[in-house]
């Protein structure tokens, strides 16, 4: 049963008119109108400066128009429906046969990611959002040029904002030995539509037959000798699980590029399954409106009827999601969240996200904040039965401008590993305390409200 829209919390009353507000200093047309009454009047400086923030709201305009999840009739994550409904929403089937490996360290999936790249016969292909200059980054390039020098095929593909660290003598080394790089979406004046759409991808795949996904990037805070790595999860994928991560790299590929990528050294065929996990490898993009990532989490907490954990460092659920997590708890489901605390890397999701927390606590949600170190893994436990890791994180940009890919598993073993896991993280986390929250000061207030203005854009 859903809880009674009319019977709002004074608090939640106020964040209604707040986002009115937002959403009023967020409009092109206020600000269009604005620009031309300083026209008019000859405030022609005054009238330019308009009319950039005009230009600037509606190139970061919201894209993702939330989803109405409605289900014909009640299931849960244990059922057969619950499958062949998430296979149907997102268009993915289910592969059987699969080999996955989980990896919790910067110093294990690097060594492993290296290690296959080397064992390259026919094709590397890597679509990365953070590709930079560092030991991690040089290590990669170097072991990338090998395997291209001995004649494999190697393409990357970098998003051209988060991987702008890259130098020239990257480039040149990588080129030289006969590497093939590409940018995705590079800033330019023509194609400043496109600015907002960027590739969060984190996928390795080698000879189309294995792949590496999750939430890390190619830099040395996923591998600090000082023991402020970054905590995250990578995993590796092995059998027919792995077409849709090289899919989608040779879709923004040929995006990229133009090039169609064809052949057996790409597109193995296989026939033989190394193992016995069944995954589902969703793909979200904005183009042609493919939010699979957040009909995925929306579906999966509709679904769910004992317990969800959630850990993911940009925890930004939108009004509606929140209803329906606080639905959840309402029909008797416990909800533990781990975000990232005082580490956090962005002050504007931070912010975003605290605001956020009474909302959440006043719902019965947990939220836990981690205390060691920067918390980077995205991953998502329904009632112990079924998980998700991948590159999404909770939030709107991931929702509606990213390029995003998602491992999703059936499989109690594997689900098993990451729920102990998650725990042995909870240990290190902090509980946020309500009272605690409600007591924060002014300065805390003043910037969660500044960084609300752009939350849709977080």
């Amino acid at each position: 049963m859903g809880r009674n829209p009319s019977r709002k919390p004074m608090r939640q009353r106020a964040r209604d008119i707040w986002e009115r507000v937002r959403l009023i200093i967020r409009s092109r047309t206020v600000w269009a109108l604005v620009a031309t009454y300083f026209f008019a009047n000859e405030q022609i400086i005054a009238g330019v400066a308009a009319m950039f923030v005009c230009a600037s709201v509606f190139l970061f305009r919201p894209q993702l128009k939330e989803h109405q999840l409605r289900l014909d009739y009640d299931f849960g994550t244990d059922s057969a429906e619950f499958l062949s409904t998430l296979a149907g929403a997102t268009g993915v089937p289910i592969v059987a046969g699969n080999r996955v490996t989980l990896y919790h360290r910067g110093s294990e999936f690097y060594a492993a990611m290296l290690e296959e790249i080397a064992r390259a016969r026919y094709s590397v292909t890597m679509e990365q959002y953070i590709f930079a200059q560092s030991r991690v980054g040089w290590e990669f390039v170097h072991a990338f040029a090998e395997r291209a020098r001995a004649g494999v095929s190697v393409k990357l593909l970098l998003d051209a904002v988060g991987s702008s660290g890259v130098t020239h003598h990257m480039m040149a080394t990588l080129q030289e030995a006969g590497c093939e790089v590409a940018w995705f979406h590079p800033i330019r004046w023509y194609n400043l539509h496109r600015l907002n759409n960027r590739t969060h991808r984190k996928s390795l795949v080698i000879d189309g037959k294995v792949a590496f996904t999750g939430g890390a990037g190619v830099d040395d805070h996923w591998r600090d000798d000082w023991g402020r790595e970054w905590r995250d999860l990578q995993l590796r994928l092995e059998g027919p699980g792995t077409g849709p991560l090289q899919t989608g790299f040779s879709t923004n590929w040929m995006e990229s590029t133009g090039e169609v990528i064809t052949g057996p050294a790409f597109y193995p065929v296989q026939s033989a399954r190394p193992g016995h996990v069944d995954v589902q490898t969703v793909l979200s993009s904005p183009k042609g409106d493919l939010y699979t990532a957040s009909i995925l989490y929306s579906l999966a907490i509709q679904c769910a009827r004992h317990t969800i954990l959630i850990a993911n460092p940009y925890f930004v659920p939108s009004p509606r999601t929140i209803d329906m997590l606080a639905d959840a708890v309402e029909r008797g489901v416990s909800i533990k969240v781990v975000v990232a605390g005082e580490h956090s890397d962005t002050w504007w999701a931070r912010n975003n996200s605290v605001a956020l927390y009474g909302d959440l606590m006043e719902a019965g949600i947990e939220i836990y904040e981690y205390q060691p170190t920067m918390m980077h893994q995205k991953l998502m436990l329904v009632d112990s039965i079924w998980a998700t890791v991948g590159t999404a994180n909770f939030d709107h940009r991931s929702f509606a401008f990213n390029e995003e890919a998602n491992v999703c598993f059936y499989d109690p073993d594997l689900v098993e590993q990451i729920r102990a896991r998650f725990f042995a993280d909870l240990g290190n986390a902090k509980r946020v305390d309500l009272a605690e929250w409600r007591g924060r000061g002014w300065r805390r207030k003043v910037a969660e409200r500044t960084a609300a203005l752009l939350r849709d854009q977080v």
